[in-house]
């Protein structure tokens, strides 16, 4: 198989994904995109309720699916005050920290369709000016995001149209560099949207019709928790979620791998789908890493929660600094994309 074509196929697609703002909440403009990409594919997908994408890749026994998620929702921040001075207050769209934020810029996007420029920045964020700059912990309710418009007052804000529950999307500033490495905010999880289109364009052009039947969700609501608490097609036995990879101290897992997560936060994953999923990795050699993640919970995680009698498990190309300035690999998207070929086969 040439993967080179798929590989940069995928890094384009979660390249674009990137560039469109989808906090949790606000996923509309992001579904629609994936939708289309989709229906390029000859596929024929569907938004559900909640504002996801569910998509049928055909296969054979349908008592036996297989659905692969991955979620488009990212982090981000919504006004909870406008403040006398005209600038920002945020409440963190799921687990944002404040210090990771610091110095971004961001848009404000208004109810009535307007978008606003602004930059996250400390309170009293000058160094000559704030003795305690340096000492000071970073929170939300010590941040601020200073929009670019001459406004002095809460009042003049709101003439902007700038209200409470606004949505503040922070910029992902993607880059590709020439040596392979993918540096962006929201890699997580939008690296495995692409890398899920990439599986869907293999199987289109190469006419492969899986022995089972096989579905992708691209979920939203993820980052707070109950991205697929539903929404699981009739007949669908096991959920496989597509999410990034950790990577920090005591972990093996590294950017350029896939990594298979045996156990998270929400407990172990199940026996056999983690077994088979290291089988393929290691029968199609490929460069993976199993670990167990301290401070994680997955789309699969969830859908156990909400009741769903199915065997769970999740895999993910390694992505360093998770919920901050993010770094992966395109050999890193390259293993995981085998490795999803090779565990439908």
């Amino acid at each position: 198989m040439d993967t080179k074509k798929y590989v940069d196929y995928m890094v384009e697609q979660a390249v674009n994904v990137l560039g469109i703002d989808s906090p949790t909440g606000f996923t509309a403009n992001a579904a629609k995109h994936v939708m289309a990409e989709y229906e390029k594919l000859g596929y024929h997908p569907v938004m559900t309720t909640k504002g996801g994408v569910l998509v049928d890749l055909g296969g054979k026994d349908e008592n036996d699916g297989l659905l692969i998620e991955a979620h488009m929702d990212t982090l981000g921040g919504m006004v909870c005050k406008i403040k006398d001075n005209g600038n920002l207050e945020l409440t963190p769209l799921g687990g944002f920290s404040a210090n990771n934020g610091e110095a971004e810029n961001c848009r404000i996007y208004t109810r009535d369709g307007q978008v606003y420029e602004g930059t996250f920045q400390l309170n009293d964020a000058s160094v000559h000016v704030n003795g305690d700059y340096s000492t000071t912990t970073r929170e939300f309710k010590v941040m601020e995001v200073v929009v670019d418009e001459e406004v002095s007052s809460a009042e003049d804000t709101k003439k902007l149209g700038i209200m409470i529950g606004d949505i503040v999307a922070f910029e992902p500033r993607t880059r590709v560099t020439k040596s392979g490495y993918i540096k962006s905010r929201f890699l997580d999880d939008k690296l495995s949207v692409g890398i899920l289109l990439g599986q869907a364009k293999y199987l289109a052009e190469n006419k492969i019709t899986p022995d089972r039947k096989i579905y992708h969700h691209i979920t939203v609501y993820e980052e707070v928790g109950h991205g697929a608490c539903g929404t699981v097609p009739e007949g669908v036995t096991e959920i496989l979620s597509v999410d990034m990879g950790c990577i920090g101290e005591g972990l093996d897992c590294k950017e350029t791998q896939v990594s298979i997560c045996a156990k998270d936060s929400a407990g172990p994953y199940n026996y056999e789908v983690v077994s088979n999923l290291i089988k393929a990795a290691k029968e199609n050699d490929i460069d993976f890493a199993v670990d167990v993640y301290p401070h994680y919970g997955s789309d699969a995680d969830a859908a156990l929660n909400a009741g769903y009698d199915v065997k769970h498990g999740l895999i993910g190309a390694g992505v360093y600094a998770s919920h901050g300035y993010e770094r992966s690999h395109v050999k890193g998207v390259e293993n995981t994309f085998k490795l999803l070929n090779a565990y439908v086969k």
